[in-house]
């Protein structure tokens, strides 16, 4: 059985509020995702599909995922 940790990641990315800037709005047009601000970080979350493809996206356009 997969444990929760590992669940969880692939639903969710953990993001300082400033790394969407400018793709923000491609990011919640383009995937089904739930993008949740937590004071100063994102909480994007979505199907592990989804939370892949976004992270694809991200990385694409010069987000740091790390």
């Amino acid at each position: 059985m997969a444990s929760a940790d590992r669940f969880r990641d692939s639903t969710q990315i953990l993001l300082p509020a400033a790394a969407l800037d400018g793709v923000r709005d491609e990011l919640e047009e383009r995937f089904t995702l739930t993008v949740h601000r937590e004071g100063s970080q994102v909480r994007i979350i979505g199907s592990p599909v989804e939370i892949k493809r976004a992270s694809d996206f991200l990385a694409m356009n010069g987000v740091n995922l790390a």
